[in-house]
Parts: C-alpha cells; sequence; structure tokens
C-alpha cells in the first residue's frame, strides 16, 4: 500500500510541474498585453547606448585640410617611409631626399611641422591640411 501512495504521489508531482511550466509559459504573453515591453533592458548584452570610437587608426597622425578632406599619416621604420591612409586606399609613400617629402612615384606628401601638402596624382590635392590636436 505504501509504494502505491508514492507512485500516486509522483504522478501528482509530474502533473503539478507540467501545469507550472505551461503557466510559467504563459507569462510573457500575459505581460505582452500588459503595454510596452522593453525587452533590450533586461538583455546583458543590449543597450541603446552607443559608444563612440575614434575613427584615427593606432600611431597615426590625422590631417584635416580645405573642403573638409582629411587623410592620415602613419611613420614607418623610423622616418624612412609613411603609410598614407586616404577613405578610399591605403598607400606606401617613401622618402624623398633629406627633407620631409615623401611619394610613390604618384602622390607626393610634403610635411612641414604641424601642416602638410598633399597632391595625389594630376587631378586630386589636398591644401591647408593641418595635424588634428590630440583630445
Amino acid at each position: 500500500m505504501e509504494q502505491r501512495l508514492t507512485n500516486t504521489e509522483n504522478k501528482m508531482q509530474r502533473k503539478l510541474m507540467r501545469m507550472s511550466g505551461a503557466g510559467l509559459a504563459c507569462i510573457p504573453l500575459l505581460l505582452a498585453g500588459c503595454g510596452e515591453m522593453n525587452v533590450k533592458k533586461y538583455l546583458p548584452f543590449g543597450s541603446d547606448t552607443v559608444e563612440a570610437r575614434s575613427r584615427t587608426p593606432v600611431n597615426a597622425t590625422e590631417y584635416q585640410c580645405a573642403a573638409g578632406k582629411r587623410f592620415y599619416v602613419r611613420t614607418l621604420d623610423g622616418g624612412a617611409g609613411v603609410w598614407l591612409i586616404l577613405p578610399e586606399r591605403e598607400v606606401r609613400l617613401d622618402k624623398l631626399g633629406s627633407g620631409s617629402r615623401y611619394s610613390n612615384g604618384i602622390a607626393v606628401l610634403e610635411i612641414n611641422g604641424n601642416e602638410a601638402t598633399l597632391q595625389d596624382g594630376a587631378t586630386s590635392s589636398f591644401s591647408g591640411c593641418k595635424a588634428a590636436s590630440s583630445p
């Protein structure tokens, strides 16, 4: 008889578990009908705030020019060359002579202190360029 009560109790427990599981599954549906539910605030990685990321490449100097143009320069090999980073491409320019002029045969970059001029081919030029101040 004791064994039979145990089986009956087990059946009742399983039935209660199924009913409670079904009840828990219905809670989100009931809450959704109550009004606006912002799920993002309950997610550990969801957020409406967006972190501002720096657009300046690592170890590069930003030059801001006339007409809203800009480019970045990263010094290579102790000044023997520079990596020129333009919005549409990146190129290496080698140092010309003992001054601060760099070229790859097409583009010519001249740096004088915080100012720079870039002639990129026959049509594109960047003038009035100044190194952006660090934040």
